[in-house]
């Protein structure tokens, strides 16, 4: 029974976006290990960008200096 754990900054996903991480991660594991879909559990996690670090600083930070560029 694989459990697949995507974790993403929370930054407007969309339903349609989520769906096909749903069925591409799905489908992974039918086309690599045999396993039914039936038995495949993906679940998503949206982390806040102020809870989400890359080197020495928030994502929140990164994101507004790039956007000042």
């Amino acid at each position: 029974m694989p459990y697949i754990n995507i974790r993403i900054t929370d930054e407007n996903v969309s339903n349609e976006q989520k769906q096909a991480l749903i069925r591409g991660a799905t489908q992974l594991m039918v086309d690599v290990l045999n396993k039914p879909p039936q038995v495949t559990f993906v679940v998503i996690d949206e982390v806040p960008t102020d809870n989400w670090g890359i080197g020495f600083d928030q994502v929140t930070e990164i994101r507004k200096a790039q956007s000042q560029q």
